[in-house]
C-alpha cells in the first residue's frame, strides 16, 4: 500500500459534502488527470509554447478566439484587467500596478461587487460602482440599464467587469451592446458557472471579451488552475504579463499568441509573474477540460441525485429535500432543514473524521449536501455522522 501522505503530515482527511470549495482542496482529480500531470512533470518544455497549445484546446472547446491556463480562477481577472489596461503597450505593462497615468477604471455594477473584486484591484485598476441593487435586495425588479452604463463611461474607462450567475446572465447582452461599440472589453467572472457545460460557450456567444473559469472545481483539474479565454489580442497581452520574461531579445521566439509587431518590443517580467502556471497544471487542466466537455450533464446529474436519495433515506425522519440541477443552476443538492444549522455544522467539523456541509443557506435554517467532491465510498460515513450529530 502507498503511504498516506496526509497522515504522515498530521493532516486530517475530511468528508467533503460542501462542494468544490478551494478551502477544502477543490475537486477530486481522476487517475487520467493525475497520470497526465505526472508525465508532464518528467520533461522540460517551453511554457509559452505549451500555453499556445493550451490555447488551441481551450478555443476548440469554448468557441473563444484564444485561451490560457491561469493559477486558479482568481488570477484570471487580475490578468484580464491588466490586459485591458495595457493592451500591447509594454511601457504600461512595466508601470503596473501604478496605472494612474492611463485609463485604469473598471466599471462594476453594485449587484456584482463581491470579495473577488480584489482580483481586479490587484492589477492597479480602480473600481467604479454603477447601477442599483434593487433586484438583489428585493426592493424592485429593474436590473442594469443601458443609460446607466453610458453615463459611467469616461476616457478613463478600461473595462467592464461582470460577475455572472443564472439570475443575471440575461443582463450580459445589455452590457455588451453598450461596451462593444466603444471597444471597452467586458470581463466575465464565471468561475463557478460550470456545470452546465454549455456555459463553456454561452458567455462568448453573448459577446463577452474575456471569461474566467475555475479549473479545480467542476472541470476536475488541478486546484491551482483556471482558464482565461476570449479575444486573442487580450489573451495574448495577458499571457506575456504572466510569463518568465528574463529572455534574450536576440534569441527569444514568442508563440503566435503574442503579437511581437504590435508590442513593439519585449517587456520585462509583468504583473502576473507571480501567477505562473506550471507545466503540470497546464497539462492536467487540458486533460480534465477534454473530459468535462465530453461528459453527459444529464447522466452525471442523475448519478448524483441517486446518491443523494440514498443518503436521504438513511437519515430517516430528518426533513430533507432534493433540489434539482435546474433549480440550483448547477448540480442537484440535498437540503437539510435543521433547528440550529451553525451548531450542527460546527459539531460535524469537530468529528472524526471531520464532515463539511455547505452553509450557503444556513441563515434560512438549511444545510446543503453538495456531492461534487464527495467520494462515493464516503456516502455511508456522511449519513452516519449526520445521524449521530442529530441523535436520530
Amino acid at each position: 500500500m502507498k503511504p498516506d501522505v496526509y497522515a504522515s503530515l498530521g493532516v486530517k482527511r475530511r468528508i467533503n459534502a460542501a462542494g468544490t470549495l478551494t478551502r477544502l482542496g477543490g475537486a477530486l482529480m481522476d487517475e487520467e488527470v493525475i497520470a497526465a500531470m505526472a508525465a508532464a512533470a518528467r520533461a522540460s518544455v517551453d511554457i509559452a509554447e505549451l500555453q499556445e497549445a493550451a490555447s488551441g484546446t481551450i478555443s476548440r472547446l469554448t468557441g473563444a478566439q484564444a485561451g490560457i491556463v491561469t493559477t486558479g480562477a482568481a488570477a484570471a481577472p487580475t490578468l484580464a484587467a491588466a490586459a485591458a489596461m495595457t493592451r500591447w503597450d509594454i511601457a504600461k505593462m512595466a508601470a503596473l500596478p501604478q496605472a494612474e497615468g492611463f485609463a485604469n477604471e473598471i466599471l462594476l455594477p453594485r449587484i456584482h461587487h463581491t470579495g473577488y473584486a480584489h482580483a481586479l484591484r490587484a492589477s492597479g485598476a480602480r473600481i467604479v460602482d454603477l447601477g442599483h441593487n434593487d433586484r438583489g435586495t428585493g426592493a424592485g425588479v429593474r436590473g442594469l440599464e443601458p443609460w446607466e452604463i453610458e453615463a459611467a463611461i469616461t476616457p478613463r474607462t478600461a473595462a467592464f467587469a461582470f460577475s455572472v450567475n443564472p439570475g443575471n446572465a440575461a443582463d450580459l447582452a445589455t452590457v455588451v451592446s453598450v461596451c462593444n461599440p466603444k471597444n471597452i472589453p467586458v470581463i466575465v467572472d464565471a468561475a463557478a458557472q460550470l456545470p452546465p457545460k454549455f456555459n463553456l460557450r454561452r458567455f462568448f456567444e453573448l459577446g463577452a471579451d474575456l471569461v474566467a473559469f475555475s479549473g479545480g472545481k467542476a472541470i476536475g483539474g488541478p486546484q491551482a488552475s483556471g482558464i482565461l479565454a476570449g479575444r486573442r489580442d487580450l489573451v495574448g497581452a495577458a499571457l506575456v504579463q504572466q510569463l518568465d520574461m528574463d529572455v534574450s531579445p536576440e534569441t527569444w521566439a514568442p508563440p503566435d499568441l503574442i503579437d511581437l509587431k504590435e508590442m513593439k518590443g519585449i517587456p520585462h517580467h509583468g504583473l502576473g509573474r507571480g501567477f505562473k502556471a506550471g507545466k503540470e497544471e497546464i497539462v492536467g487542466l487540458l486533460v480534465a477540460l477534454e473530459r468535462f466537455a465530453a461528459a453527459d450533464d444529464a447522466a452525471s446529474n442523475a448519478a448524483l441525485e441517486a446518491r443523494l436519495e440514498q443518503i436521504a433515506r438513511r437519515l430517516g425522519d430528518v426533513p430533507t429535500r432534493i433540489a434539482s440541477a435546474r433549480e440550483t443552476g448547477r448540480v442537484p443538492q440535498l437540503h437539510l432543514t435543521v433547528e440550529n444549522p451553525v451548531a450542527l455544522s460546527r459539531c460535524l467539523q469537530a468529528g472524526d473524521p471531520p464532515v463539511h456541509l455547505s452553509e450557503r443557506f444556513a441563515a434560512q435554517g438549511v444545510l446543503i449536501v453538495d456531492a461534487q467532491a464527495l467520494r462515493p465510498e464516503d456516502d455511508g460515513a456522511l449519513a452516519d455522522a449526520l445521524r449521530k450529530a442529530l441523535n436520530v
